[in-house]
């Protein structure tokens, strides 16, 4: 492993080489021995740093891993972070999360017969959704029916449905 970034490394720097001296013959044709001398040393500090710089942007950009998720590849975590960010209750959030835990483990393609998705209800739209917007369905209904995600786990605790 050390070996593979070393050598990375160095074709790296040989690749950042040929690129300045490109640019350097690019825009000075020429380079004389004079010309290196009659600049000031801080010139080239200068020069070095910009290059430096410019490089390591460059390589860390190639090798940047991508962090952001797509909505297919949503895992639970990222729901549980969804619901908190619609409800902006803690409370409701904890038991909404607890809700749906315990119906489907937050997968948006769960079934239980004719119940579809995260919130297991009866509509054929949660079948053909993705799971944020599964997750606004069931705050609806649940609002609509008992009227907060606390009120709603505490009838699916006594009834075992909701």
């Amino acid at each position: 492993m050390k070996l593979g970034w070393s050598l990375m490394i160095l074709k790296f720097a040989h690749w950042s080489k040929f690129l300045r001296d490109l640019t350097c013959h690019a825009t000075l044709k020429k380079r004389s021995i004079l010309n290196r001398k009659a600049e000031s040393p801080g010139a080239r500090l200068g020069r070095r740093r910009v290059w430096a710089t410019f490089m390591l942007i460059a390589f860390i950009s190639c090798f940047l891993k991508d962090y952001s998720v797509a909505k297919e590849n949503y895992k639970p975590t990222h729901y549980k972070q969804y619901i908190l960010i619609t409800l902006n209750n803690l409370d409701e959030t904890y038991c909404l999360v607890e809700l749906y835990n315990n119906e489907s483990r937050f997968n948006p393609k769960a079934r239980n017969g004719s119940h579809y998705g995260i919130p297991q209800g009866r509509s054929k739209y949660l079948a053909t959704v993705d799971g944020t917007k599964q997750i606004d369905w069931g705050i609806k209904y649940n609002l609509n029916r008992y009227g907060s995600m606390c009120k709603a786990l505490q009838h699916y605790k006594i009834k075992g449905w909701h």
